[in-house]
């Protein structure tokens, strides 16, 4: 049912390299479809984004103003939302905003000794997207870890999309959009949502940065807008990497296993330890629990396809995997776990210790749950306040500092061959003599 591995083997680096591969490539006929969705989208505008939502979620809308939730819809979607849910729902949003508030960079500036004063200026920026799965798919969690750090970091405005197939919309994404502090919520989805947000229409203003998960169209259209607008990154499916010492229960290893494998077929569930039987135990867990879930079957082909139970020679051997893996989630499931955790180098977000589930990361404890996948936590971070800010770098040069840099810089330019610059501060330099 799962791979075992053990580094001491012959080809175990071959095999590593086959199990973490993952193409993050659209097909040649999804790009087509997006090329072509984006193209009318640009083009025709609102009345492409009308035929789009009634050809894929199959809603026929009057006209491109219906597109729009009204404030007495998201109303009503709230008032539906069990009172248990939306508590925890503004309990999450507190703790995703007391962690996001830390994140804030702030505008810095020195002055040097001749008056010149050099900085760097922080602002906000003024409009995002924020894409939303619908249909199968209902996520109002990611919807607080995307749009809560956008109003933290002082974005301006807030736009949701969501798909909402044959008309019918998810209260909880509608309430969470709520708790979050979103503006405006328009419901369409896949390709031509993309494409409005990136290049506007009549009714969906133009945004500067899109965020948010999705399928393998809207994956393929941010990356076609990518340059026109920002974008968070292109996210691969989930992956979980454990390592323990054998002295966590068998169960909730399996159990956490599971809870990314259950996301997608395509999920990634490693486990590594020193310590073969422990493995065993695991195997054995899982044998046993796989048949208790609803999700069983996604989470059996998630974990014969590219999950792996692995046996190394100890934790410091462990460790020099993680940092090769670079995994989206790591969970450090060992005695005295925190004071290793400065040797990991690469890794999405890190969860310390046994009683430490990845699942309070992806609901609750504060830290963002869009996370680098396949590798890129070599040179990506998590979605964050940062994300939604811009630097602005500011020199305010004194008459004496015009002077010291524009004689620097007419050295500089002359190497360069550029006239013009070494004129424009020769100006400044001999208005001081």
């Amino acid at each position: 049912m799962i791979t075992r591995l053990n580094s001491a083997d012959a080809g175990f680096d071959a095999a590593l390299l086959k199990l973490l591969d993952w193409a993050n490539v659209a097909d040649a006929g999804v790009q087509q479809t997006v090329d072509e969705v984006i193209h009318a989208i640009r083009t025709r505008k609102d009345a492409a984004l009308l035929e789009y939502t009634a050809k894929f979620d199959r809603l026929s809308l009057p006209s491109a103003d219906a597109l729009a939730f009204t404030v007495e819809e998201i109303d009503a979607a709230v008032a539906r939302t069990p009172a248990a849910l939306l508590t925890a729902l503004h309990q999450a949003a507190e703790r995703i905003r007391a962690y996001a508030e830390h994140q804030k960079l702030t505008s810095w500036s020195y002055t040097e000794a001749d008056g010149t004063v050099l900085g760097q200026q922080v602002t906000a920026l003024d409009r995002v997207g924020l894409y939303v799965p619908g249909g199968k798919a209902a996520y109002p969690s990611s919807v607080l870890m995307n749009a809560i750090p956008a109003k933290v970091a002082g974005v301006r405005e807030l736009i949701m999309v969501v798909p909402t197939p044959d008309g019918v919309a998810n209260d909880t994404v509608l309430a969470a959009a709520r708790v979050a502090g979103v503006d405006r919520i328009y419901r369409i989805g896949g390709a031509q949502a993309i494409a409005a947000l990136a290049y506007g229409t009549q009714t969906i203003p133009a945004v500067d940065k899109i965020v948010g998960p999705g399928n393998s169209y809207v994956a393929a259209a941010k990356r076609a807008v990518f340059g026109k607008v920002g974008i968070d990154m292109i996210a691969g499916p989930s992956e979980i990497l454990i390592v323990s010492d054998g002295h966590t229960n068998p169960e909730w290893i399996a159990m956490d296993l599971f809870s990314q494998a259950e996301h997608d077929q395509q999920a990634q569930a490693i486990l590594v330890s020193p310590d073969g039987a422990f493995l065993d135990n695991v195997a054995k867990a899982i044998a046993s629990l796989i048949t208790e879930q609803p999700r069983a079957e996604i989470i059996r082909t998630a974990l014969a396809t590219r999950g792996a139970l692995i046996q190394v020679a100890d934790l410091d051997e462990a460790i020099a995997l993680i940092n090769t893996i670079a995994p989206e989630h790591l969970e450090l499931s060992f005695d005295k776990a925190a004071d290793r955790v400065t040797e990991i180098r690469h890794a999405g977000a890190i969860f310390v210790g046994k009683y430490t589930a990845e699942a309070l990361g992806d609901y609750c404890a504060g830290p963002n749950h869009v996370l680098p996948t396949s590798g890129t936590a070599r040179f990506s971070s998590p979605l964050g306040v940062y994300d939604f800010q811009k630097r602005s770098s500011m020199i305010h040069a004194s008459a004496l500092g015009s002077k010291t840099l524009g004689e620097m810089a007419m050295v500089l330019a002359e190497a360069e061959g550029l006239h013009a610059h070494g004129q424009s501060a020769r100006y400044r330099v001999e208005s001081n003599r």
